[in-house]
Formats: structure tokens, sequence, C-alpha cells
């Protein structure tokens, strides 16, 4: 009996015994503050990390937007006209370009030149009217800077083509020199009115064939006006808005460092062709967020009948609200 009694303790001692830590040094023991520790450590490096995603987006555009500014120095005391189809097209694909070149630093005179009054919905009065507000609300001096047409010749329209020798001869008309507009040959360096023509490329960003077909006219409206001229330099320069992949169109501000990267190697890939730098090919235009939100409102105040459901998509996520790159035509 003593002895049953006296195995029965032993047995629960060494149960306990082997229940102990000290006889499990492998094992370790949850150490509950240390965990609690861990675990708000872990919540603050998460808020943190989360706090500072917009703040370094911030800065990256930021520093983005200013490092642009200096790509655009021939662009001083111009006389410059953007080319468009349709109202609207000067917020929605060259709101940067006009907000960099409109400032009253750069000493430049821009106008707006637009081909048609958008009247395919019949909406092309109203639609001329909110062309003029929305041209002063990026930098235009006055309404008198943007001209209008409402021409048969340039209906809006998908479907619609416009004869590239129309435009050409709209543009001669407004801004080619008396001698060159009666024809005359001489052997004097060739003139203009103008100094720059911005339009869109051959593309038309959209592939808009309205946007296509303004590209066309304008080099048949440049390639008249140097046509006997060899030797001399086009007294126009000629840049138009680069087309881009359906993905970079909705990247917004992030395309901007692609942008500059694809311009900097095409810079040296033309000097080494060549031997040598030829000048710059590429003006990049980026907003900060400011300028970004002026052409926002542009679109969402001036351009107020063109505001459909998928317009807003367009101006909070699309590059062009954001990123500008001219390309410089040889003519």
């Amino acid at each position: 009996m003593g002895l049953h009694a006296g195995t029965d303790a032993t047995a629960d001692e060494s149960l306990q015994n082997l229940n102990s830590p000290k006889f499990h040094p492998h094992v370790l023991v949850p150490n509950l503050p240390l965990l609690q520790a861990l675990h708000e450590l872990q919540s603050i490096m998460e808020y943190y990390t989360i706090l500072a995603i917009p703040i370094l987006i911030s800065t990256i555009w930021f520093l983005t937007a200013n490092l642009s500014r200096t790509s655009h120095p021939t662009f001083t005391n111009k006389s410059i006209v953007l080319l468009i189809a349709h109202p609207d097209d000067e917020a929605m694909f060259f709101s940067p370009t006009l907000l960099a070149l409109t400032t009253p630093e750069s000493g430049n005179h821009v106008k707006i030149l637009c081909l048609s009054n958008g009247n395919a919905d019949g909406l092309g009065q109203r639609r001329e009217k909110e062309l003029h507000v929305s041209g002063q609300m990026l930098g235009l001096r006055s309404k008198d800077d943007v001209l209008v047409l409402n021409s048969p010749d340039f209906v809006d329209g998908m479907n619609t083509k416009w004869e590239v020798e129309k435009i050409a001869n709209i543009l001669r008309q407004a801004f080619s020199s008396q001698q060159a507009q009666k024809g005359r040959e001489s052997d004097d360096a060739p003139t203009a009115t103008i100094q720059v023509l911005i339009t869109f490329d051959r593309s038309g960003v959209s592939k808009h064939p309205n946007h296509i077909a303004l590209y066309h006219g304008a080099r048949a409206w440049l390639n008249g006006i140097m046509k006997g001229k060899r030797g001399w330099r086009c007294p126009v320069e000629f840049h138009t808005l680069t087309s881009v992949s359906i993905v970079r169109k909705y990247t917004s501000f992030l395309d901007a460092p692609t942008t500059m990267l694809l311009g900097f190697l095409s810079g040296l890939k033309s000097s080494g062709r060549h031997g040598k730098s030829e000048g710059r090919k590429q003006a990049l235009f980026v907003n900060d967020i400011g300028q970004w939100r002026q052409g926002q409102k542009a679109m969402t105040r001036a351009h107020k009948s063109q505001m459909r459901w998928f317009r807003w998509g367009w101006i909070t996520f699309g590059r062009y609200m954001v990123v500008n790159d001219l390309k410089r035509e040889i003519i």
C-alpha cells in the first residue's frame, strides 16, 4: 500500500518535471509582452508605409514636372499656333503644352485655330463658346486668340474625311506671307507670320481621322512654303504630339519618367547616327498637380457639354492631361 502510494507520488512528480521548461531547453515559451510589442511595431510600419506612398508619388510628380521645364528653352518670345480639330482637343490633349507655353515669363503669344465647331451632336455654337472659355483658363491672353471655323469642308465626325489640300489652303491664307500667298517665286528666304505650329502626329493620338488630317494638311502647307527654297531653313518650327500605346495612355504622370528615358535614348541614337547633336528634337511638358487640376477644370467647367461618364476616366488617369512630348518634324 505504502509502496503503491509512493510510486504514484513519484509518477506525478515525474510528469510535472517533464512539463517543466528546464527539461526542454529547445522549446520556446511564448513571451506575450514581446509578441504584443512586435505586433504593434508591425502595425506602425504598415501605417507609415501607407502614409509614405502618396508622399513618394507627389515627390516624384513634383520633381518630374520641374525637371521637364528645362526641356523647352527654345519656346520663348515666339508666335505659336495650336492647330486642333474640335473644341475640347486643347484641354483633353494639349493642356500641359498650353500651360507651359503661356506663362508670362516665356514671352510667347499662343493662339488656337480649331477647324470645326464640333457640331456632330448639334452643339456647335455652344462648344465654340466653351472653347473660348477653356482657352483663357489654359493661359491664352484673350478670347480673340481663339479662331473656330464652321465650314462644310470640315465636318466633325469619325466617318468624315477632311481633304489635306483644303487644310493646307486654310493655313496658307492665315499664316503665309503675302508673297507666298500670291505664289511668287524668289530666291529670298521663306517667310511666314508665325514661328511655331503644333498639332497631332500622323497617328492622331486617338486615331481620329480629323486629327490625322491636320498633320498631313500642316505638312502640305509647310512643304509648299519650302518649295524651291533649297538651302533655307523652314521659318516655322513644326511640332507634333506623340501618340502612345493604349496602356501608356492611362498611366497619368507615371508615364513621364518613361517618356523622359525614351527621349534621352532617342537623342543618343540620333547623335550617334549623325555624329553630332542637331539640337533638341523633343520637348517635354509635365503638369504639376496644380496645373493638372487646372486642365481638369478646363474640361469640367468650360466644356460642360462634353463631360460624359467616360471623360471622367480620361481627365483623371489620362497621361495627356499630365504629359505632353512634342517631336520636332523636319521639313
